[in-house]
């Protein structure tokens, strides 16, 4: 693309500013827009006539662009032709090519099947986490980054390719597959079933534009089963997605025609109001939706509608607080500019939008609105509620802290390559709701690891160093505090196989979907985290109690 062509399109970018051949504007803003542009303008000729080097097009007017959108919010974003297929994936779940379906990790300077997608080629095949990919096609892959191991996997769907990767911990480790690439894509809702015997149970992770009818098809399958006397839609780590969809979902359990958000441009003229337009499948069955830090966007508007109506009991912990809405708008050579057009207010009239980015800091931070500064509203039986800072739900519950032990464990790989041999040495195991990990399997864990390699911290140790390096400066240590000091570094210090003996049940439960996941999927890893989830068993035990639960809601008045 040409400098000139670069040109074209920042401008197109403040056309509403910019009237060729037109006076200045009136207004104090728009002539400095048009000022500035100008003078960006300027700059751009004179570096492309007199700078003793060729500027490079495409990274300066990347950065440019993205330093003015950096000014405005996170969610207003410009997309060239070749990141086109991200947003694309946001909408509908689906990528613009083909490919055999499978994350790729890179360790050590070479690449690795990460976690093959259920039913994509990858998996239909044979391949498995943990294969180091050696060959693709006739290409050498041993030692090449993941980047261009991806790019070699993706093509046109429906075209062939052979990869050779080294199984571990088998004996016939060189292995070579057949594959053709398939379109891909993700599900929104990768689990839903009937758990611990009376509970609809839906997680849905995105809100595209086959959300609304993946949850129809649960609550179908519900509806049918006269054991389903309670539903609980987990909404936790979703980010959002299309808002239309939220009021899809949402009318699945209120009265056709029922408000659930407004939506507010700049302009007070352009407000729209979304109902609901189908007949709900469960009208008044006790409800229950999971939330927390990472719920955002149309999960917002699902959760906080249903909250506002009185119509289900929010479980988690504090939502993320995005309460605006964007749209997309075509650019020039095949790009697209998401731009945040409105704020959205859901049935109660308040805004939950945590941060103001029209008032920055003075360093260009945004501030989280306090509490103390938030307004209450009143939910359809009188209940009060606030804006701004994201949904406070109705129960609360404390994750709790993974020690720093699960988190070694994790981040250095223990259990994921301890789930891949068990994988590959173990052809099943039972069914999810039934795989636990049993004293054999965590012993057998154990011995996997070695001490030496495990790099821990061991953070008691490291505080009795330091305390007595205090001492030291501060001229506190003498025979007495060395005689203290001495006497307790052995009770601070760290013995691996006690502390793993400790910590068993967050490891065992974190292994434990792990190794389900090789057999299952994302259906195993779901599972087995549900059976000791206690977002999961707070929703169920309020939902079981209807005067708790009429208590909660404001309905028994």
């Amino acid at each position: 693309m040409t400098i000139r062509q670069y040109l074209y399109t920042l401008t197109l970018l403040f056309a509403p500013a910019v009237t060729a051949g037109a006076a200045e504007p009136a207004t104090s803003h728009d002539a400095a827009v048009a000022r500035n542009l100008n003078t960006f303008n300027t700059i751009v000729k004179e570096l492309e006539m007199n700078y003793v080097d060729t500027i490079r097009p495409k990274e300066a007017f990347d950065a440019a662009i993205g330093a003015l959108l950096s000014t405005i919010d996170p969610y207003t974003e410009y997309y060239d032709a070749d990141q086109r297929a991200d947003l694309t994936k946001m909408t509908t779940g689906q990528y613009d090519y083909g490919g055999i379906g499978s994350f790729i990790m890179e360790r050590d300077g070479s690449s690795f099947i990460s976690y093959p997608m259920e039913g994509a080629p990858a998996a239909t095949a044979g391949l498995r986490s943990g294969d180091k990919i050696l060959k693709v096609d006739s290409v050498d892959a041993s030692h090449m980054g993941s980047a261009d191991v991806t790019k070699l996997l993706r093509g046109q769907a429906g075209t062939p390719l052979r990869v050779t990767v080294q199984r571990p911990y088998v004996t016939d480790s060189i292995l070579t597959f057949d594959l053709v690439r398939g379109k891909l894509g993700e599900p929104s809702v990768p689990y839903w079933g009937v758990v611990n015997g009376n509970t609809g149970y839906i997680r849905l992770t995105s809100f595209i534009d086959q959300s609304g009818k993946d949850v129809r098809e649960a609550l179908e399958a519900f509806k049918k089963d006269p054991a389903v006397n309670k539903i609980v839609l987990d909404l936790r780590g979703n980010g959002g997605g299309l808002l239309e969809q939220a009021v899809d979902i949402v009318g699945n359990f209120v009265p056709k025609g029922t408000e659930v958000l407004r939506t507010r441009g700049r302009d007070a003229s352009t407000e729209k109001i979304y109902k609901t337009t189908h007949s709900p499948i469960f009208p008044d069955i006790p409800l229950a939706v999971l939330v927390d830090g990472a719920s955002a966007s149309a999960s917002e508007i699902t959760a906080g509608a249903l909250q506002d109506l009185d119509r289900a009991v929010l479980v988690g912990s504090r939502s993320f607080g995005k309460g605006l809405v964007q749209s997309t708008m075509q650019l020039p050579y095949d790009g697209l500019l998401k731009v945040t057009v409105a704020k959205y207010y859901i049935p109660s009239g308040r805004l939950i939008q945590a941060l103001d980015y029209s008032h920055r800091n003075p360093d260009g931070s945004v501030a989280r609105t306090p509490d103390s500064l938030t307004n209450v509203y009143k939910t359809l039986h009188g209940r009060e509620v606030r804006d701004g800072g994201g949904l406070t739900p109705d129960i609360e519950v404390d994750w709790g802290k993974y020690s720093r032990l699960t988190f070694n464990l994790v981040r250095d790989n223990w259990t994921y390559d301890f789930a891949n041999r068990y994988a590959n040495t173990h052809p099943s195991i039972p069914d999810p709701w039934e795989f636990e990990i049993t004293d054999e399997i965590y012993e057998d864990f154990k011995r996997s690891i070695d001490p030496e390699k495990l790099n821990y911290d061991k953070v008691c140790e490291e505080l009795v160093k330091e305390l007595a390096k205090t001492a030291e400066e501060e001229g506190y240590m003498n025979d007495s505090t060395k005689a203290a000091l001495d006497a307790l570094t052995p009770l601070l210090t760290h013995n691996l196989n006690h502390d793993l003996d400790t910590k068993r049940k967050e490891i065992a439960d974190y292994l434990g979907a792990e190794i389900a996941s090789r057999y299952y999927f994302d259906k195993g890893k779901i599972i087995q985290d549900l059976k000791t989830d206690p977002a999961l068993k707070k929703a169920e035990e309020i939902l079981s109690d209807p005067e708790l639960l009429n208590k909660t809601l404001g309905t028994n008045k």
